[in-house]
């Protein structure tokens, strides 16, 4: 059957150690953990799986969706020219948190993302700091929509410049992230650090397997890399 076939082939996530001594084949996880990412909700990825042959509850597929997370590497250092920095609320738990991110305008490359409890200059410092000790920063402009980042640029020495124009790829970001959550919320009844590790998984997900049409179909991670 060609749906079986699916899982047998190697995806690019199934070599990593963190699923050795697995019961369950590393192609079906990895096949699970790509469902998860690209938009399937727990129960509709468990439904699939059924469809293939393959029994695993929702939690199984919640635990390989964190490792993965666990594991993925950082996005590939860059020297990005224009990085659109911003912020947003997700609630975890009953909690609302400030998500920091920062894209790089040119290849969509997400490159740094955290979460914060709250949002303002020392949030702004300390995640601006952390994107710097990943990349090179020293020829970039970052474009905000907040006169509250100059002070975090200026502390860091960093350019900067007010820019509601050409901000609108970390916008679309969002939505993206925003669309996908609702479709399974109620997986972050649980810790801060639940909700981090799947953002970095999706996050993965979209720098590596997610398809650009504005970079006529490629990745970020094969912008980046071309």
């Amino acid at each position: 059957m060609q749906a079986a076939n699916l899982l047998k082939g190697t995806l690019e996530t199934a070599t990593l150690e963190c699923w050795q001594r697995e019961r369950t084949a590393t192609p079906v996880r990895a096949f699970a953990v790509r469902l998860h990412a690209a938009g399937l909700s727990l129960r509709e990825t468990t439904a699939v799986l059924e469809l293939l042959g393959v029994s695993r509850s929702h939690g199984a597929v919640w635990q390989w969706t964190h490792r993965v997370a666990d594991s993925v590497d950082d996005p590939p250092a860059a020297s990005p020219r224009r990085v659109a920095v911003d912020e947003t609320v997700v609630k975890v738990n009953g909690e609302w948190l400030w998500l920091y991110t920062a894209i790089d305008l040119n290849s969509k490359l997400l490159l740094h993302i955290d979460l914060f409890e709250r949002r303002g200059t020392d949030p702004a410092v300390q995640f601006l700091d952390a994107l710097t000790q990943k990349h090179d920063c020293s020829q970039t402009v970052f474009l905000t929509d907040d006169f509250g980042y100059r002070t975090a640029l200026s502390r860091l020495a960093l350019a900067g410049q007010l820019n509601y124009t050409d901000r609108n790829q970390i916008e679309k970001w969002f939505q993206t992230l925003k669309m996908r959550i609702d479709r399974f919320h109620t997986s972050w009844v649980g810790s801060r650090q639940s909700a981090y590790e799947w953002l970095v998984q999706f996050s993965h997900y979209y720098n590596t397997q997610r398809p650009h049409q504005a970079l006529d179909g490629r990745t970020p991670i094969q912008e980046v890399r071309n």
